[in-house]
């Protein structure tokens, strides 16, 4: 028993120096392998839009305050905060009794105008007779006369009136004017609203909330390349990583000055079917000024880095000073001549005849990304 136990110790023992010594093999290569002292980012193919940048506001297509034109308490409230209303529904019902009764005066005073007027005919038409019997003299016939024909404004008058009344009485029972959503309130119920030179705001209302529109501002610098009906990109801090898609409306005239600084109001049109995108929200906003698809592209770092070893512009000849970007060659920068197209501010089409898809070029010195100050990593190897 004790033999068998010394033979499945030396076994395990062996297994593990075994394991060990593997691990030790590969470190060594590990370390052994080369480190290059380049950063590189492969060449691809992909789409580059040339883009000009801006921040603004979301907004509904038509934003609609509803007021009041008359005075009262409100005694019913029939909307909310984020309903959806048609136009002409009731929004709130004002105490109509204080126009109930006008309205039933100005009534009264229209009748008794009106007997007013019978009273100035009858008149009127007994003076003819007695006149033209020689009974009463010219001036008492014109006299009666007159008299029938200020009767007669007198109902035009009451008639207005009673207009008037009416009008106010419909006016205490406020109606949507179109058809949306209400995405502000400022009335309760038993709230004394009252009607000024200054119309009170009862109600916010915003038109269909699926199309909406974004209001931004645009540098001077950059105004003069946009244009109505280009697209438009977006997003929104509610939804990081989403993209949203717009077309720009309308580049409006009329500058803002701020401290010598001049920008133009922008405006996008902005879809918006799911009701994901509410008004006020901050809008990052990318109007794309022009498009390359599927096209070789390298990274801007690959256009800026140039190399400190000299060698690694031998061979560019007389076109040193044209875009170029390096390769890796044999450990050291190799310079490629290119023609730079759009750029996006991460990537810039290239064309050349000795660059494609998939080359690695140089974007950095590694030794060139190390903080100020600090030294060079130290390489070990093993012997």
């Amino acid at each position: 028993m004790i033999a068998r136990r010394g033979v499945h110790s030396a076994l395990w023992v062996i297994g593990l120096v075994a394991v060990v010594a593997a691990a030790g093999y590969a470190v060594l290569q590990w370390r052994q392998q080369p480190v290059s002292e380049y950063l590189t980012e492969t060449v691809d193919r992909g789409d580059i839009a040339e883009t000009v940048s801006a921040n603004g506001t979301l907004d509904p297509v038509v934003l609609v305050s509803v007021g009041t034109q008359v005075s009262g308490t409100a005694v019913a409230v029939h909307a909310d905060f984020n309903d959806s209303v048609q136009a002409d529904q009731v929004l709130v019902e004002l105490d109509p009794a204080a126009y109930q009764a006008r309205v039933r005066q100005t009534r009264a005073a229209l009748a008794s105008a009106q007997a007013s007027v019978e009273l100035a005919q009858a008149n009127a038409r007994r003076s003819g007779e007695l006149f033209d019997k020689g009974y009463i003299a010219r001036q008492d016939l014109d006299q009666a006369r007159q008299t029938l024909k200020s009767a007669q404004a007198q109902v035009e008058q009451a008639r207005a009136q009673v207009a008037d009344a009416e009008v106010d009485l419909r006016n205490s029972v406020i109606r949507s004017p179109i058809s949306g959503v209400v995405v502000a309130r400022t009335v309760e119920l038993g709230q004394t609203v009252a009607a000024s030179f200054q119309t009170p705001e009862l109600f916010k209302l915003a038109g269909d909330l699926r199309h909406m529109l974004i209001h931004t501002t645009f540098a001077e610098a950059d105004i003069g390349r946009v244009r109505p009906g280009m697209m438009a990109s977006f997003t929104v801090d509610a939804f990081p990583g989403r993209e949203f898609k717009g077309v720009v409306r309308q580049v409006r005239l009329n500058p803002t000055i701020n401290q010598n600084v001049v920008t133009y109001d922008v405006v996008v049109d902005v879809d918006n079917p799911d009701l994901s995108l509410l008004p006020g929200m901050t809008a990052y906003v990318n109007v794309i000024l022009s498009r390359s698809t599927d096209v070789l592209r390298v990274p801007n770092s690959a256009l800026r880095f140039r190399p400190q070893d000299a060698r690694a512009d031998r061979g560019s000849g007389p076109g040193v000073r044209s875009p170029r970007v390096y390769r890796l060659r044999d450990g050291h920068p190799d310079a490629v001549l290119v023609r730079t197209g759009r750029s996006d501010g991460r990537y810039t089409e290239v064309e050349s005849e000795d660059l494609g898809q998939g080359d690695a070029v140089i974007v950095a010195d590694r030794n060139a990304t190390a903080a100020p100050g600090t030294q060079r990593p130290m390489r070990m190897r093993m012997f």
